[in-house]
């Protein structure tokens, strides 16, 4: 089998590697849940490859990523006789319904074009795929009579993003903030508790100021939601300027001879605001 830009021979490719018999013996026992870190993983190193702006290593993570895709798909499409199987195929079929679905301003009505428009059959058409879903799996007789209104933000996401999400599915019903600056408040108060549990006198409860400190994220979550700020984006600006600062440091350091472990904090304080300054 040679490397081809046809996405069916991936698809072959994958069948192959998990055939019970001439399969490749790491992939073959694989499941769904298994395989969860990588597809989380290489999404991740699709967002690298972008933030650095390598063009050349963004089209392999991207390949990487679809690799799970067709994984999942390949996996789904073994379970004989559970009436939910799929295939790849079926995946691509049911993404491309949906974007022709929810874009009838560009597949359909051209009068339909306009942002408010646009919004308000979005939410249409996506609330109308969601009493479809809900039907669907109950014909597959996958009970949601349990389901709460804060199951539609997904348990896997990244803790930061998920928060953002609940948030966001809170204030539907109107349980929100209606100004920033009460969210202010709301962190002095978290920071206030956390300093609480830090300052007992008897043992430090490690369970309450992680709890403390998690509704204390929490807070500043919100407060980037209300003020239009994606709190992963911010986190990841400053990560990489903290990144760059203490680079400088360590480069100032070999220039005159030392290394990190030798150095005192004062001397890598100094060179911590000189990297400020430039």
């Amino acid at each position: 089998m040679a490397p081809s830009r046809d996405i069916a021979i991936l698809v072959k490719i994958m069948a192959r590697l998990r055939d019970k018999d001439t399969g490749c013996p790491w992939d073959i026992e694989q499941d769904f849940a298994s395989v969860i870190p990588y597809t989380i993983e290489e999404a991740y190193e699709v967002q690298d490859a972008i933030e650095r702006n390598d063009l050349d290593d963004l089209r392999d993570e991207l390949g990487d990523l679809l690799l799970q895709v067709v994984f999942h798909a390949q996996m789904a499409n073994e379970l004989q006789g559970d009436r939910a199987a799929f295939d790849f195929g079926d995946v691509v079929y049911a993404i491309t319904q949906k974007m022709i679905r929810r874009h009838p301003h560009v597949f359909g009505d051209a009068g339909q074009r306009g942002k408010k428009l646009v919004r308000e059959a979005w939410e249409t058409i996506k609330q109308e795929e969601k009493e479809e879903r809900a039907a669907r799996r109950a014909e597959l007789g996958l009970d949601e009579s349990t389901k709460g209104f804060l199951d539609d933000v997904p348990r896997g996401l990244p803790a930061m993003k998920a928060a953002v999400k609940l948030q966001k599915q809170a204030s539907k019903v109107g349980f929100d903030w209606n100004d920033p600056l009460l969210v202010l408040d709301k962190i002095s108060e978290e920071i206030e508790e956390v300093r609480e549990e830090l300052s007992r006198k008897e043992a430090v409860n490690e369970q309450a100021v992680k709890s403390e400190i998690g509704d204390l994220l929490f807070a500043v979550t919100n407060l980037a939601r209300h003020a239009h700020v994606d709190p992963e984006e911010a986190l990841a600006r400053t990560n990489q300027k903290f990144r760059d600062r203490f680079g400088y440091i360590e480069a100032q350091l070999i220039k005159h001879e030392t290394s990190l472990p030798d150095a005192t904090l004062e001397e890598m304080e100094k060179l911590w605001q000189e990297a400020k300054e430039k």
